[in-house]
């Protein structure tokens, strides 16, 4: 019997991958081969490295990378999930380097169109996990005390900075956070309050968000915007744009490579086991997999800090998560369905939604949970923690459930807002809020998927004889 080596294994799946059949479905496909990053899909292929890149064929796949590129409402409208040779991919190698430098990376990761519709593998109206710019691009907006900037800058960062630059508004020095992968956002802010408060709208897409307050839908943000300033480019999330990977990116200031949690579900060869991270019942052993000698920056800032909704929590001096795992059980935050509020007499919920769709009832409640912690929090201003992060999740479960320009996401986004105003008034009655730097922002964009635009790599994988295990649709680990 013929043995195949892993190198040719991976050529032939390669191969697959990059047939024009699935073009429609597959974007590009990535691996790590030596110092190196390979890219490649039907139409060409590229070798990225730190010193630049190499077209071995036909049109590089991740040519433009152009941060700045559809940020704007009318030009992401004007031209939705744009094929690989329109679209963008900002900072295409860093970010899949990073992906590739942890032990628990896949051998290929293929990623999707952005118009790729895949229910079956649990995919959704509304997606995201892409290296494109569109899915990657997290809203940005700084607002309140230390802010020098006013308005929408034509300007980018990244989700690894928001941590530093969180650390850095809470009192710790520039010195002590040069050897992370984010950078401290030092042009457009001055440490200059009291109090620091980073909001993750999880799943916002950025040019709705921006226009939804312009257009007075959405008036606390609006609120925030006129102290402030927002970057029109917003953060781009690492690789892959999807929910942990990047609360982690953001909370500790490195990407995947160095934090180890590369994915919302993977596979940990060591441990022969599938590593489910993103779900109610695990995210309270989110320390578990994270790797080690990585900090928070709650273990950074020498004050009091809080952590409300939010599984990246260590170090922090009160966490929602902390009171779940005390409560011991298997099933995590699942098991804690019967403390939350009744969603359908929260007075900041869409009644309509919530009365029609269970998945937006839960996370009505557990944002409703959400803002009573925070109201508790802030009992005066001598009271309140110097650094506080409030995770929202209703918005990610909007724009999963029709997309992100869809009247149930922006639903979402307004009951966001409904619930922010309630803590920008308490922080204004305490006379907290001048004192105060406010962080917007979310771990990853949204983009909607095409309905008639279905297929499956999988299926022609197994035909050419590969071996495999899929995770989350899209981690491809070879002979396992």
């Amino acid at each position: 019997m013929t043995t195949v080596s892993p190198v040719e294994l991976r050529s032939r799946a390669v191969d697959v991958l990059c047939d024009p059949a699935l073009a429609e479905v597959v974007d590009l496909v990535a691996w790590q081969e030596g110092d190196a990053v390979l890219v490649a899909n039907a139409d060409g292929s590229a070798r990225l490295t730190a010193a630049g890149t190499e077209v071995l064929a036909g049109r590089d796949p991740v040519a433009d990378q152009d941060p700045l590129a559809f940020s704007s409402l009318a030009e992401e409208l004007a031209d939705r999930s744009p094929p690989n040779a329109r679209n963008s991919y900002p900072d295409a190698h860093a970010r899949l380097a990073s992906l590739f430098a942890a032990d628990a990376a896949p051998d290929l990761a293929v990623v999707h169109t952005g118009r790729h519709y895949w229910p079956d593998q649990g995919g959704h109206d509304g997606e995201h996990g892409s290296l494109s710019v569109v899915q990657s691009r997290a809203p940005l907006l700084l607002s309140g005390a230390g802010v020098t900037e006013r308005g929408v800058l034509q300007a980018s960062a990244r989700v690894v900075d928001i941590g530093p630059t969180l650390a850095w508004l809470a009192g710790v020095p520039l010195s002590a956070l040069g050897g992370l992968d984010g950078r401290v956002l030092v042009d457009v802010l001055v440490p200059d309050s009291r109090h620091v408060v980073g909001l993750l709208w999880d799943g916002c897409n950025s040019n709705s968000l921006y226009a939804l307050a312009r257009a007075g839908e959405l008036p606390n943000v609006a609120r925030l915007l006129a102290r402030g300033c927002a970057f029109s480019g917003g953060a781009i999330a690492e690789f892959p744009s999807v929910t942990l990977v990047n609360h982690t990116s953001a909370l500790t200031g490195v990407g995947p490579g160095r934090h180890g949690i590369v994915n919302n579900a993977y596979f940990d060869r060591g441990a022969a086991a599938q590593r489910l991270t993103n779900d109610a019942r695990t995210w309270h052993r989110w320390a578990e997999w994270l790797a080690p000698g990585v900090q928070t920056v709650f273990e950074r800032v020498d004050a009091p800090t809080a952590c409300v909704n939010e599984p990246a929590d260590s170090g922090a001096d009160y966490s929602t998560f902390d009171l779940v795992r005390g409560g011991g059980s298997r099933d995590g935050a699942a098991s804690m369905d019967d403390m939350l509020p009744d969603p359908r007499k929260d007075p900041h919920a869409t009644r309509d939604y919530v009365e029609a769709r269970k998945d937006y009832a839960w996370s009505s409640s557990v944002d409703a949970i959400g803002l009573e912690q925070m109201l508790s929090l802030w009992p005066s201003a001598r009271e309140a923690p110097r650094l506080t992060w409030w995770n929202t999740l209703l918005t990610d479960t909007g724009h999963h459930a029709g997309g992100p320009h869809s009247a149930i996401a922006h639903a979402a986004m307004r009951d966001a807002d409904n619930r922010l105003g309630v803590f920008l008034d308490h922080a204004e009655r305490i006379g907290a809020l001048d004192e105060m730097t406010i962080v917007l922002t979310s771990d990853h964009g949204s983009e909607g998927a095409d309905p008639t635009c279905v297929g499956d790599w999988d299926e022609p994988l197994r035909d050419a004889g590969i071996t495999f295990r899929d995770e989350a649709y899209g981690f491809l680990y070879l002979n396992c």
